[in-house]
């Protein structure tokens, strides 16, 4: 391989690229080998013959703190999501569509095989470990981050050859260095008028719900959930305002375990005043240990650890199931709609302001990167009032970056933007009153054919979502197809949901609910937030997102029963430019001019001049 310097440097920029790319590969993928090396040494110690650490922490969150980065800290793979799973001889690292891309550039040169999860050659780690292990050996893997339903489900698997698993090894803590501390970041209180509900109402909603269901008591692990149930938000999390604790509910007594260096005298007493005692975080498996006998204890077996699990006396009854917090979290109040809204208005504001300076940059012929176009973005919604945070890393994806769905930009793959392609950003904030997440695609020059098409395609599927009308008890999975039909018809398809729940000032994904093609037994219910994003991409060449939140509301009665739609909440213009008309139908077409009129009536009055002059031409009727 070699490189002529063009007169403009280009290639000799390219060539130190590249040469920066390989270093920096290098020097993780060294590190990578040092740390499994080091791990390998420590299984023998143990008498372990394999070692699985996921990506999760005590809590099972998808986003968890520096300290439980296990995976990625031995891995050198960043992505959300995935499982290394280490034996002696190999190393492979388990991880879904979404990550393949970047999961396969930061591999590259490891001792680690990635293995793409779904697809019909892949085995599942429980295959693997089959195959690669003998007659009762043993694996290790920490139970502190291991769901209680997965931890089950590989035992049973495992049990076929007598291989045994054992949840009460961290082996990561044991070779990591200078591993960083638990949080103790102070948290702060979503007062009434904001929460809607007061922690009192909450605490007797859910003992409600669980006399309902036989049960004498919750463990809440969840980290949104506990912030939910006791109104308080913190900062121990990047992107989800959540803290590190537990929460047991009961009719007689409900407790928060919290380290007391993040109570400030202020939020004790108001949580004394609901009822709440206070308890140290590392008193949550002594306190569970302690349950009388015959308590009926009411856990989500994937919400909680297997390690966390095995506390509860095994004289104790369990109920099943997602949680009564889990349940009642995702049908916000009005409150708490309202709060949506306007944070919906102020982050369509900052996304103005945000495109309005784009444009002028790139007229100008200013250097523009993915990474400097999404710090402009956080610095556009951090001036707005009651803003936190980012609700997640942006995803800004430019050409060809954009077709990996999760794509993190990073100094090494950062692209300059050119008056040319596709430009894909997915993003959104944390306001006091709402979170965020949106995405839009837009042309940075002409664009073709071909890309209007992938693009207008994907606006009628989400359209087609929006505009839905289902009878009460309608699932997720059963209006999926609306926002793939148009792509389907085209022979294209997208390997991830179309929309996940959001939470009030809490996680980007929430559940219980969801849209997507797998079966999810949750039924859509008013109130309920969700994501609208269907998607198309083509490797090596661009991505195609658009990302509105829609709420479910009650649409109308019939003799057939009551049926529900969907409002859609977030205000930002849809590039026009990339839209086919004719591809549209008269709905579809009347739809799009309705939205932009709705954006641009909302968003002016908080614009200046030149702003709404501007946003009044990317609104204006097609």
């Amino acid at each position: 391989m070699f490189f002529l310097f063009r007169s403009d440097g280009a290639g000799k920029e390219l060539f130190l690229n590249f040469v920066g790319i390989i270093g920096i590969h290098y020097i993780m993928n060294t590190n990578t080998t040092k740390r499994i090396d080091q791990l390998r040494e420590r299984m023998k110690a143990s008498q372990f013959d394999a070692y699985i650490i996921p990506s999760s922490d005590p809590h099972l969150s998808e986003y968890p703190a520096s300290r439980w980065k296990s995976r990625q800290w031995i891995s050198g793979f960043t992505g959300s999501a995935g499982t290394v799973v280490v034996t002696q001889e190999k190393a492979g690292l388990w991880t879904d569509s979404r990550y393949f891309l970047q999961a396969e550039k930061q591999l590259a040169g490891s001792p680690i095989t990635l293995y793409k999860i779904g697809l019909p050659e892949t085995p599942t780690i429980a295959q693997f470990l089959l195959t690669e292990l003998g007659e009762e050996q043993v694996v290790g893997l920490d139970g502190q981050t291991y769901s209680t339903t997965d931890a089950r489900l590989l035992e049973k698997a495992l049990n076929k050859k007598k291989i045994r698993l054992d949840f009460n090894s961290d082996l990561v803590d044991e070779i990591r260095e200078n591993r960083p501390e638990i949080p103790s970041n102070p948290l702060f209180e979503i007062p009434l008028e904001l929460s809607g509900q007061s922690v009192g109402d909450k605490l007797d909603e859910i003992n409600n719900l669980l006399r309902k269901e036989g049960a004498d008591c919750l463990i809440i692990t969840a980290l949104d959930e506990v912030a939910w149930t006791f109104n308080i938000r913190g900062t121990d999390v990047a992107y989800n305002p959540v803290i590190i604790s537990y929460g047991f509910v009961s009719e007689k007594e409900s407790v928060l375990f919290i380290d007391p260096r993040k109570l400030t005298e202020e939020v004790a007493e108001y949580l004394k005043k609901a009822g709440v005692v206070l308890a140290d975080y590392t008193m949550i498996n002594q306190y569970l240990s302690r349950l009388p006998a015959k308590t009926s204890v009411f856990i989500d077996p994937k919400q909680i650890n297997i390690s966390l699990f095995n506390t509860i006396p095994k004289g104790c009854s369990i109920v099943e199931g997602i949680t009564p917090t889990n349940h009642l979290k995702s049908i916000k109040n009005e409150t708490e709609i309202k709060g949506f809204k306007n944070a919906l208005l102020k982050d369509g504001i900052a996304l103005t302001r945000f495109y309005i300076w784009l444009e002028k940059q790139m007229a100008k012929g200013e250097k523009v990167t993915e990474l400097s176009a999404s710090a402009k973005l956080s610095a556009f919604r951090a001036e707005q009032p009651q803003y936190i945070m980012d609700s997640f890393g942006t995803i800004c994806g430019y050409g060809a970056n954009g077709a990996s769905p999760h794509y993190s930009a990073t100094p090494e793959t950062d692209a300059t933007f050119k008056p040319e392609g596709l430009l894909l950003i997915d993003s959104g904030g944390q306001y006091l009153d709402g979170t965020t997440d949106i995405t839009r695609t837009i042309a940075l020059g002409e664009p073709t054919e071909q890309m209007k098409k992938d693009f207008t395609r994907v606006l009628k599927g989400m359209i087609s979502l929006a505009k839905a009308k289902f009878p009460k008890g309608t699932r997720g999975s059963q209006l999926d197809i609306l926002a793939r039909k148009a792509l389907w018809d085209a022979g294209i398809q997208y390997l991830h949901g179309t929309g996940h729940g959001i939470g009030h000032c809490l996680n980007v994904h929430e559940g219980p609910q969801s849209i997507r093609m797998e079966e999810n037994p949750v039924p859509l219910k008013p109130g309920m937030i969700t994501s609208n994003e269907p998607a198309m991409y083509r490797a090596g060449a661009y991505g195609i997102r658009t990302e509105n939140m829609i709420l479910v509301r009650e649409d109308s009665e019939t003799e057939y029963g009551k049926f529900l739609g969907f409002e859609t909440l977030t205000l930002c213009f849809i590039d026009t430019r990339l839209v086919l008309v004719p591809m549209l139908s008269m709905r579809e077409h009347a739809w799009l001019n309705k939205y932009h009129q709705m954006v641009c009536e909302l968003l002016t009055p908080h614009l200046n001049k030149e702003e709404a002059e501007w946003l009044k031409e990317k609104t204006k009727e097609i």
